[in-house]
């Protein structure tokens, strides 16, 4: 496990709401106004029938049971009864609303970042980690999901309850109803107070959250490493440390958030002990009745229980506030590579391909390529090899436009590739890597991937071309077998020789191979060499490798050093010229013969002991 989650730091943000993600928030359920109109009717009717019905309770104490007259008591409480299926059903509707809104906002910001995160540029996931962006896509969308539902009708629960209370109240008491409205305000003010801080330590705990998320991530998928270089204490060390920053930013939010509900509690106690006091005094003068003074009560019982909740509730509003700009973060960074508006696709990309000048960079003031020129013609096949980071990957990460040139231009068939759609380039380059990667699935799904549209046959030919036809129907289950999470049940060999097969059924325009030998075995490398023969006639063809005896029969060989050409032509040809490629090939000979005859040597020595 690297230290890069350790290092890497996201935007900060102000301690303050930001009033554009709050309003961003708001358009996510605005899209889905039929279920928030929905909503908002049936909160509303709810909350009415609730205020309602402390108005009968009314009714009932004064004109039935102190006035000792049966029928009105027996009028009210039918009235009460009636309403109640009415309630109960109004209840259903807006639960309903507000658990399918949440999911409908779940989806749509799932959707939207999967859809982002497809069409940003190589380049920015070369410098995020995976997991970090996992947080976002999972953790961060629920709290914004459940804050546009429940958070929505926390809020709305509030509003109404306290609307409809003080409509009634005024009704009964218009001079007692002064006296709760002066609470409001000092609510208020609590509320605003606390939000600074319990805003402040979520949004650092969501921050860490990401790193967590990070750390795990590539723990886990780099098992293997961690194992056998034992490095579980080390890791362990470093995910502590990770996790109490979190602990620590969050004891802080929860402390000020159990503390917040104690203060408004406090807050509605005074208010209640006052209206009490003050409205025994108007019973005793005659001004207020039993009735009166048991609804007024329950009224503020009423109005300010949904202030209480709204505070219990309130740290996990503001998480799922730093979850929304968290969210919005991502989904304004823009790509670094975007079609022109006048992009086509031009059909097909086969022809000449031209290096004009093309000067590339990843980190400013440190070249990769410099004034590199180059004409590939159409159907030939480019071995590059060279030393380690001359620029051999950056020359085909060119070519599939996961990046554009610094200055220059690249032309396919003449025509400046900028201005074709990315679609339109990267849809007809198959490319095989030197590290496979399979999809979750069966072999036939994996296959597939090349050309979704492809028959079972073709899949078929398309595999026996690669020489992996024989190995797939070896398995149990044949082109069904499961090929695990990122091919894990099957060979490094294997893998690539599904990678290969799938790049056959794709029948690009242009094959790269990179560094596709390099982790596999010597039989697996000759069918893959046989599959690249197949594959690469006829077509435009690049292949990087360091193992050169895969490459003596390429048209063109040219070895790459300090991001230029240093050396280009035939095996034959830089054999004869006795430079760079010259001394990497007797070199690698050389080795490769030692190798065999330490086998043999052995060989040997194992039929003698026998």
């Amino acid at each position: 496990m690297s230290d890069e989650y350790m290092e890497f730091e996201e935007e900060d943000f102000t301690s303050q709401v930001n009033k554009s993600t709050i309003w961003r928030i708001a358009r996510l359920g605005l899209k889905h106004w039929p279920l928030m109109v929905g909503f908002l009717v049936f909160i509303t009717s709810v909350s009415s029938i609730e205020s309602w019905h402390t108005y009968l309770s009314k009714q009932i104490i004064d004109l039935g049971i102190v006035a000792q007259d049966v029928a009105a008591l027996r009028h009210y409480t039918l009235l009460y009864l009636a309403t109640w299926p009415v309630f109960v059903l109004f209840v259903f509707g807006f639960i309903y609303c507000a658990g399918v809104l949440g999911h409908q906002v779940q989806y749509d910001l799932r959707r939207a970042m999967f859809n982002h995160l497809q069409n940003l540029s190589l380049s920015y996931y070369d410098k995020t980690p995976t997991g970090w962006l996992m947080s976002r896509v999972t953790s961060d969308v629920t709290r914004v999901g459940d804050l546009v539902s429940w958070g929505f009708l926390d809020m709305t629960w509030t509003l109404t309850s306290i609307v409809t209370s003080l409509v009634f109240m005024f009704i009964i008491n218009w001079q007692m109803t002064l006296i709760v409205i002066l609470l409001i305000p000092v609510l208020y003010k609590v509320a605003v107070e606390f939000k600074k801080y319990i805003l402040v330590e979520y949004r650092q705990v969501r921050k860490v959250n990401s790193k967590i998320t990070a750390a795990a991530s590539e723990n886990i998928s780099g098992v293997r490493v961690v194992k056998s270089l034992r490095r579980e204490e080390k890791n362990l060390t470093q995910f502590q440390e990770l996790t109490e920053e979190m602990y620590k930013s969050g004891y802080k939010a929860a402390w000020l958030s159990a503390l917040f509900l104690p203060a408004v509690q406090l807050v509605s106690t005074a208010g209640v002990a006052l209206v009490v006091w003050y409205s025994g005094a108007q019973f005793s003068a005659g001004s207020m009745t039993a009735g009166s003074i048991h609804a007024f009560v329950s009224y503020i019982t009423f109005m300010l229980w949904p202030i209480q909740q709204l505070a219990a509730v309130y740290a996990s509003m503001q998480q799922a506030v730093a979850s929304g700009e968290r969210i919005f973060s991502l989904l304004d960074i823009e790509a670094e590579i975007v079609d022109a508006a006048d992009a086509v696709d031009p059909g097909t990309i086969r022809g000449d391909i031209t290096f004009d000048h093309v000067d590339f960079q990843y980190e400013t003031g440190k070249p990769v390529l410099a004034n590199f020129n180059l004409t590939i013609p159409q159907g030939e096949t480019v071995a590059l090899v060279g030393p380690t980071g001359a620029g051999k990957s950056t020359i085909v990460n060119l070519i599939c436009r996961f990046y554009e040139p610094t200055k220059g231009t690249i032309r396919f068939n003449g025509r400046d590739y900028r201005t074709m759609t990315q679609h339109a380039i990267q849809s007809r380059i198959g490319m095989v890597l030197q590290t496979p990667h399979l999809f979750s699935g069966t072999v036939l799904e994996n296959l597939r991937y090349g050309r979704l549209g492809a028959t079972d046959e073709e899949v078929v030919t398309a595999a026996k071309m690669a020489g992996a036809h024989n190995f797939i129907i070896d398995q149990d289950e044949g082109y069904e077998t499961q090929v695990g999470e990122g091919g894990v049940l099957l060979s490094t060999g294997q893998k690539q020789l599904i990678s290969l097969a799938r790049a056959i059924l794709a029948d690009p325009d242009i094959f790269i191979m990179d560094e596709a030998t390099s982790s596999v075995d010597t039989l697996t490398e000759a069918l893959i060499q046989q599959g690249m023969e197949t594959l690469m006639s006829g077509r435009t063809s690049f292949i990087i490798a360091h193992r050169l005896s895969t490459i003596k029969n390429a048209d063109r060989i040219m070895v790459i050093e300090n991001g230029g050409v240093s050396e280009m032509g035939s095996h034959a040809e830089l054999i004869r010229q006795r430079g760079h490629y010259y001394n990497l090939y007797t070199k690698q000979f050389r080795e490769e013969m030692e190798h065999r005859l330490e086998e043999e040597l052995d060989e040997r020595e194992t039929a003698t002991a026998d």
